[in-house]
């Protein structure tokens, strides 16, 4: 009996019928699926996920348009100057202590289950703003905010870690950052066109659409197979990867299995990893530029916009111009987003960190020479607003997004998630105490010479940079350790020739979230 061999037609039928599917770096045979079918449940469930970040985004923006209110001599909720400025710092300097908690909560809840809970404390906390009647109320909504911020730490950055694809896992890990800015862009608009009170009340939107949306999306499948939830988890698998059915992603989810399995370090092999090199010289750069972007003055001007619009005489009504600086912000984080693939780190943010330095300088060079009569001040107030403005665009072109790209990638995969946690949260209290001190400074040394320190502190910060910031960006993670084990040293880009190896050797070696600290801004 003659042997059957496949004719080339064959062949080619066969790869018709099925093709190689990419799934989490693992590819198998199975029915054709479009990229796009693939892509559309994963982009689904991180929307989902976002509503929630564009309700924190709200409470970071709410300051914006209440502190010019309570500044008002008719202020409906009169405070003093020292309540002035907790109202502009207390919720940042308690998201920390909610991160601290994030963590276990979402290891014992679910990460989905968790933001879904994390919507209720924040309706709380709306409603509470909204009938406030003295600076007490106002105090407790902003407490609230501040640790309910906090808790969504972990449920956020390891659900998308967990629900993504290799080669979509950095596009939609940048939506929460772009979220959060679209959420402090809504309350500048809001502030436009209606009171601080009413502006609550349509806050109220946000957690309540949130909740709904996060009931039509699966739970991480990592955290279900780790709860031993085995048919949960694929079913979840499934309908993430293009709602094809369980023989689609055997794979996948038997290398899911394998990962949670993996036997954890002990607790002296961790604190060792955190005495080296590889964690604390990244760890401090980390540090610095949230330094640089939260003592640079671009929080302090996101946060007193209107405030500072108004010292300006800005030549447009005051809410206005915060509208346009929001908008600036906003363009400025999508540019980044999309630009720092094709520029790089190193040479986006030193023109990031420039132009900001030199807004704010001359800012301050206008300042004093307006107070010294030196310039009519009525036929130039243009100028400032237009520094002001560009220093915001420029400002989250660059360093304001930094530290949070680099938090990700610059740690050591043993100690990531705890070191970004670490570094997230003084972060946030880098923003709170530069929030807090800033009326403080402007009294003490005018805003002039509070622009020029800013000046000074994007200056002194990029000199610092240009010397210790490598440039990671299409390097993987492997080769960013031995950066700062002293193996190699990355001063460029990788070649355009070497990508598609290093894009093949990252899509084979996912990386997975073991202990829930990891940042999301």
């Amino acid at each position: 009996m003659a042997q059957y061999s496949p004719s080339n037609e064959d062949m080619n039928r066969s790869e018709e019928k099925s093709s190689p599917v990419e799934l989490n770096g693992n590819v198998e045979i199975s029915y054709p699926i479009s990229k796009f079918r693939q892509a559309l449940p994963q982009f689904c469930a991180v929307s989902a996920k976002n509503l929630i970040m564009i309700t924190f985004g709200s409470t970071l923006g709410f300051s914006t348009i209440l502190i010019p209110e309570l500044k008002r001599e008719d202020s409906e909720i009169p405070v003093t100057r020292e309540e002035l400025t907790w109202i502009s710092s207390l919720n940042l300097f308690l998201v920390p202590i909610g991160c601290f908690v994030s963590g276990p909560v979402s290891q014992f809840l679910g990460r989905k289950r968790t933001m879904m809970l994390i919507t209720i404390p924040f309706v709380i906390a709306w409603i509470v703003f909204h009938y406030a009647t003295n600076a007490g109320m106002l105090f407790i909504a902003l407490a609230i905010t501040g640790l309910t911020g906090g808790l969504l730490e972990a449920p956020v950055m390891t659900y998308v870690a967990e629900v993504t694809q290799p080669h979509l896992r950095g596009m939609l890990s940048a939506t929460s950052s772009m979220s959060i800015i679209l959420g402090i862009f809504t309350q500048m608009v809001g502030g436009k066109f209606t009171n601080w009170r009413t502006v609550a009340l349509i806050n109220l939107t946000y957690p309540l659409v949130c909740f709904f949306a996060l009931c039509m999306v699966p739970e991480s499948p990592y955290w279900l197979a780790a709860k031993g939830r085995l048919k949960e988890a694929e079913d979840a698998l499934s309908w993430l990867r293009g709602w094809v059915g369980p023989g689609q992603v055997t794979s996948e989810f038997q290398t899911i299995c394998q990962e949670i399995h993996k036997p954890a370090d002990s607790r002296h092999n961790v604190w060792k990893d955190f005495r080296k090199k590889t964690f604390y010289a990244p760890f401090i750069l980390v540090t610095w530029s949230f330094f640089i972007g939260s003592f640079g003055g671009s929080i302090t001007l996101q946060t007193f916009a209107v405030v500072i619009f108004e010292q300006l005489n800005a030549p447009i009504e005051q809410y206005t111009a915060a509208v346009i600086l929001g908008l600036a912000q906003l363009i400025g984080t999508l540019i980044c987003v999309f630009a720092i693939h094709f520029t790089g780190k190193r040479k986006l943010n030193f023109l990031s960190i420039a132009g900001t330095a030199l807004c704010f300088c001359l800012a301050a060079v206008y300042g004093y020479l307006n107070d010294s009569r030196v310039v009519d001040a009525h036929n130039y107030t243009w100028i400032p607003t237009t520094l002001m403005i560009g220093s915001a665009f420029l400002s989250h072109v660059g360093i304001r997004l930094l530290p949070w790209i680099l938090a990700g990638e610059v740690f050591p995969v043993k100690v990531r998630s705890s070191a970004t946690g670490a570094a997230g949260s003084i972060g946030y209290i880098f923003n709170s105490i530069a929030n807090k001190v800033f009326l403080y400074m402007v009294d003490g040394m005018s805003l002039p010479g509070t622009f020029f320190f800013y000046g000074m502190i994007n200056i002194a910060g990029g000199v610092l940079l240009y010397f210790t910031l490598p440039e990671t960006e299409g390097r993987t993670l492997k080769e960013i350790e031995d950066h700062y084990a002293g193996v190699q040293s990355l001063k460029n880009k990788p070649k355009k020739e070497d990508l598609p190896m290093k894009e093949k050797w990252a899509a084979t070696n996912p990386a997975v979230i073991y202990d829930d600290t990891e940042s999301k801004m």
